[in-house]
This record gives C-alpha cells, structure tokens and sequence, in this order.
C-alpha cells in the first residue's frame, strides 16, 4: 500500500489531505473527527483584517463616542478597553485545537496592509500554531492604484509577517496575477515558505426585484480543479517554494491529479461542509486506491510528474493547446444550428 506520509512547510505530515481554513476550524468535535477520518493536518478560519477594526471601531462609537454627552455619562458608561475584543478568542481555539489533535494546526490570517499582522503574527505563534496561512484576499478598485503597487503592497505585508514569526507561512493567492510564477518567486524572497492555489471569491449576484446586492455562499465544484491544475503545474519545479492545492477537490482522483501536478498537500472545505468525516475518508482512500493502481510506493514519488517541466506533452500547459481545443470542438450530435 502507498505510503501516504509526506511534507509541508517543513511539517510532517501523516496525510497529504488538509482541512482548508473554513468555518469546520471552530468545531473541535469535528476536527477531532476529522483526524481521525485520515487528515494530515488543519487550516483554521481566517481571522480577517476588517473583523478587527471593525470590532474595535464599533466600541470607540457606542462606548468612548457617548462619554462626552452628558455631564454624568463617565460615571454610566464604562471605557472600551474593560472589554476583550480582538484576537483572543481565536487564541484560545488554537491552543484548544492543539492539545486535541495530533497533526499540524495551522493559523490564517486575512490581510491587506502591514502594521499589526505582524503582531497578530507573533500571537498565534505564541498560541501554538505550527504554521500560518496568509491569505492575500485583495481586489482591487482604486482607480490610482495600479498592478505593481497592488502586488508591492502585498509584499510587504508578506514581508512583515515572515520577518516577525519563526513558524514558516504560507500565501493563499488569487488566480488573477499578470504573472503567477513572477509574483511566486517574489513571495520566496520576502520569506514564504509555501502557496495555496487558489483563493476563491464569494462574488455578490444582483436581486433584480429589491433592486440591491445580494450574497450567496456557494461551495465548490469538481469543474473548478482544472484552474488549480494548471497553476501547479506552471509553478512545481519552478519556485523554490512548496505548494498546495485549494478548491475543486471532491474525489481521491482529483487529489491525486493536484499531486502529479506538484502539490505537497491538498486542501479540503466544500467536500467536508457537504458530506463530513466521510468526505475525508472517501478521498484519502481513493488517493491510496489509485497510487496503488499506479505503482507508487510513496506519495512524494509522484509529486510534479506531470508538471509543465517533466509532462510529456508540455505544450498541453501552454496556450496552443487551447487553440488546438477550440479547432477540434464540434457541436454535441443531434443539436441544431438556424
């Protein structure tokens, strides 16, 4: 039987399959399960940027913004900082989860300017995390802020994070750089040590009879692998960093696809929000089903076979092949054409 066991970000790992940070992470019941389901290690949610200083705006105006209303009002009101806001209680969840567990649990954070990262960075080291995930969730709409400056922003708060924490960090990235791989290789000179391909955005649909925005959670799907494929395929080999796959995993022979095409590990959330421990289960014994069928007697044997490097076939990777797809298509037999 293949062995499974494998690295990432300089963690062993009994399993190639991750919990992705998710609302699963607050659940240590389900964590707890999860291991035991086959997962190699966990991801929590991402404490984000605007949480925060929301959390702390809110206080100053209901609490700091009424002391000066009413001559009395100091004696009432008490001052915001009586009251814990921040990161503490995901603090405790991190410690929680790593007495539970015996696999890697990993922090995320949610960022998109430097300064306190760095601090909150130092926080979830201090709690215990074996790692942490830096999650560049960033779009851009300023009119004046153009591709370079979006990207050297994003850098330093890389930069800081890295510089701040002895734990290595991973950058959860978008699939929408000008250049994947450029802005790969910057990350591994800042200080990464991994990438996670890709983010997905919960884009907002319009509710044409309220007139107003609306937002829908939607899982993903199988159909959204082949973005992830080709992305570690451009990148294995290549970077000096190690990567991981996020998103459009849902079977044993999805994950193994993102491994031939140079993932360390991949990550899970849809497939376990649906269907639970048994998700976990499913995929790690159709991963081991398929390596047997293959010949492999370890996973990392088959890491980046099929990467744009060592395929066969390298131009399948590149944009003739997409040319070459779009001459061989026909319409499906029986339609109609007027």
């Amino acid at each position: 039987m293949v062995d499974l066991r494998t690295h990432w970000l300089g963690l062993a790992l009994p399993s190639p399959v991750v919990v992705a940070s998710s609302p699963i992470g607050d659940d240590l019941d389900a964590l707890v399960s999860l291991e035991r389901a086959g997962a190699g290690a966990v991801v929590l949610r991402s404490l984000f940027e605007e949480q925060l200083i929301d959390e702390q705006m809110a206080a100053h105006r209901f609490i700091d913004g009424q002391v000066d209303t009413d001559a009395e009002s100091r004696s009432m009101m008490p001052e915001s900082g009586m009251f814990t806001m921040g990161p503490d209680a995901y603090l405790v969840q991190i410690r929680r989860a790593k007495s539970a567990l015996g696999i890697p649990v990993i922090g995320s954070l949610n960022g998109t300017s430097p300064g306190g990262w760095t601090e909150l960075a130092g926080a979830l080291e201090a709690s215990g995390a074996d790692a942490i995930e830096l999650n560049l969730y960033d779009l851009a709409t300023s009119l004046t802020e153009d591709g370079h400056d979006v990207e050297a922003r994003q850098l330093e708060v890389v930069r800081g994070v890295c510089a701040a924490v002895r734990v290595p960090v991973s950058v959860k990235l978008t699939p929408f750089y000008a250049s994947l791989p450029s802005f790969a290789k910057k990350l591994r000179g800042v200080g990464a040590t991994g990438v996670v391909l890709f983010n997905r955005f919960y884009q907002p649909d319009i509710d044409l009879d309220a007139l107003d925005v609306v937002r829908h959670v939607r899982l993903s799907t199988h159909q959204e692998l082949p973005l992830r494929l080709h992305g570690l395929a451009l990148l294995s080999g290549r970077v000096d960093l190690e990567l991981a796959a996020s998103g459009g995993v849902h079977s044993g022979d999805d994950a193994v696809k993102c491994v031939l095409c140079g993932a360390a590990v991949v990550q899970l959330a849809s497939a376990i929000l649906e269907r639970g421990p048994d998700a976990m289960r499913s995929i790690v014994a159709g991963m081991t089903e398929r390596f047997d069928t293959m010949g492999y007697e370890r996973v990392d044997h088959a890491r980046g076979v099929l990467a744009l490097d060592k395929a066969p076939d390298p131009h399948a990777w590149e944009r003739l092949q997409y040319v070459r797809t779009l001459q061989g298509w026909r319409p499906r037999r029986g339609g109609k054409w007027k």
